[in-house]
């Protein structure tokens, strides 16, 4: 059975996806591992990690920007569709272009504050409060993730689109 546009993209786009959902599992795991050490060690030997809240923060938020562009790769964005599943199926290749296109810009002007946000951390030079790690290069990090987000999610329903004519 021959393969439709949206296969061939998630197709196309697999080992990157699978790559940015592996490094997340993997952050996700130090970061569990980290908390059941933390919570080991403040109960039952009072003595807990130090930094262990702000490592927590730091890894949340790259698992949370590596997963945007997983999930903009596979398309698995929350949706709600109560009435877009009865619009004729011709204007479906449409309405997702728009909607990938109003999504994409979002999350490029997400982007964009993010970056100038870590610009402004980085120019006095912030850092965490017990570790002193910078903040800056976390935050360049989740500009470049939200871009890229951003891009990905304006292009598989424009190329969908434009593979189905």
């Amino acid at each position: 059975m021959p393969e439709t546009p949206q296969q061939d993209i998630q197709t196309s786009l697999g080992w990157p996806a699978l790559l940015l959902a592996t490094l997340g599992g993997l952050l996700l795991m130090v970061m569990m591992g980290l908390t059941v050490g933390d919570v080991v060690g403040r109960y039952v030997f009072d003595a807990p990690i130090k930094g262990a809240t702000e490592l927590t923060e730091i890894l949340l938020s790259a698992v949370i920007f590596l997963g945007l562009g997983a999930l903009s790769m596979a398309e698995d964005h929350v949706t709600v569709d109560l009435v877009t599943d009865h619009l004729p199926d011709w204007i479906q290749p449409w309405r997702q272009a728009v909607i990938g296109l109003a999504s994409a810009a979002i999350l490029i002007i997400v982007s964009w504050r993010i970056w100038i946000y870590a610009s402004q951390i980085g120019s006095y030079g912030g850092t965490t409060t017990n570790l002193a790690i910078p903040i800056a290069p976390l935050g360049y990090f989740c500009a470049i993730c939200a871009f890229s987000g951003g891009l990905v999610t304006a292009a598989l329903p424009l190329k969908r689109l434009f593979l189905r004519n």
